[in-house]
């Protein structure tokens, strides 16, 4: 019944296309999967539907794209200081922080957006112009207190260790016990949020420390801050003056004899 069926079909298709007088006809499909600024392809498929030697008939379907990829206009505005200037104006301190890890991981590229965090071994690939502008923003809205190129100096002064460092500029808090102990601080709350005359010089931004100080470490000998200011006239020169043989004792002490600033014992929690 089956067979008889199909060729009832076509015959009838047959003495359709001898007697009709019009163009054989294109079936036409559309998929509409169509999301916003999509590209349309078209792909023409032989029609073998009905093996007719004599028909050069097909089938045209129209099919929208479903990929997107990221537009300049939305990578700009993803990496755009507006927002953190806006903050940073009105001293809100604390989502300022957030917006700049933010930038800092859109500024380091896709890998860094999909994980959420920026490894160490990406800081090369934000732009010395970008990383400089934020911590010019964080400098001007701070009377020069914060930013990345403070910590820098700060750093510097304490010959490059970071527990020394972390206890300058305020990441570790000092414990309330006989021997002299430092802990550090709990993210967000032990945090300082405002800038006042008891702030530390260069407490923010943050740098997570979580994964260890390579990051921070990373940012600091970044090519944007090649060249940090000097520190001002009189600071330690000052103290010094008219004591040539105790300036020249310390230049000829070797790094690795100096006593460290305080004796410390402290538990390695790398929370902020």
């Amino acid at each position: 019944m089956a067979t008889n069926y199909l060729h009832s079909i076509h015959h009838s298709l047959i003495k359709h296309h001898h007697h009709s007088e019009s163009p054989p006809s294109t079936l036409s499909a559309s998929l509409f999967l169509k999301p916003t600024n999509t590209k349309t392809s078209s792909i023409t498929l032989s029609n073998s539907l009905l093996p007719s030697p004599t028909s050069n008939s097909s089938v045209t379907f129209s099919v929208s794209q479903t990929t997107s990829s990221t537009t300049p206009s939305t990578t700009s505005k993803s990496t755009s200081l507006d927002l953190l200037r806006e903050l940073l104006s009105a001293r809100n301190f604390r989502e300022a922080d957030d917006e700049t890890r933010r930038l800092l991981i859109a500024l380091a590229g896709e890998p860094a957006i999909k994980r959420g965090y920026v490894f160490f071994s990406e800081v090369q690939f934000i732009s010395e112009t970008d990383l400089k502008a934020i911590d010019e923003l964080w400098r001007e809205h701070s009377d020069n207190r914060f930013g990345y190129s403070v910590q820098k100096r700060i750093f510097e002064k304490v010959d490059k260790d970071f527990t020394n460092f972390f206890i300058k500029v305020g990441w570790m808090k000092k414990l309330d016990t006989e021997m002299e102990q430092f802990n550090y601080r709990s993210f967000p709350t032990e945090f300082i949020w405002e800038l006042n005359d008891d702030t530390p010089e260069g407490h923010l931004p943050l740098t997570n420390a979580l994964r260890g100080t390579r990051l921070l470490g990373n940012i600091f000998t970044h090519p944007a801050f090649d060249v940090v200011e000097e520190q001002e006239s009189g600071d330690a020169v000052g103290d010094n003056k008219g004591n040539g043989a105790l300036t020249e004792l310390k230049d000829n002490t070797s790094s690795s004899t100096k006593k460290p600033l305080v004796q410390k014992a402290f538990k390695p929690d790398y929370s902020f």
